[in-house]
């Protein structure tokens, strides 16, 4: 029988976890996207990629990781994948 800190421990372990599967889900979408020329399947990617991003930013705020900048500058997010989630321009 787990104890309440057992518990807790686990809860944090799990969205660790999450958060890391959720950073390596936006890396692959990102590299198909970079490597992807312009063409009909480039929104497709675009969609995908924002999709990730927006997934791995709501990871990082349930581990209580918040604000949006440094992630997307550090995984390299383009700019036509920002605005997909609603990021604006400095």
């Amino acid at each position: 029988d787990l104890g309440i800190d057992d518990k807790e421990g686990l809860s944090d372990r799990e969205k660790a976890a999450t958060l890391g599967r959720a950073g390596k889900a936006l890396e692959a979408a990102l590299a198909k996207l970079r490597a992807a020329e312009a063409g009909p399947d480039r929104d497709t990617l675009v969609r995908a990629a924002a999709e990730a991003a927006h997934i791995y930013l709501i990871q990082r705020e349930v581990c209580g990781i918040h604000g949006l900048g440094a992630p997307l500058e550090d995984f390299g997010v383009p700019a036509e994948v920002q605005v997909r989630i609603g990021v604006r321009a400095a």
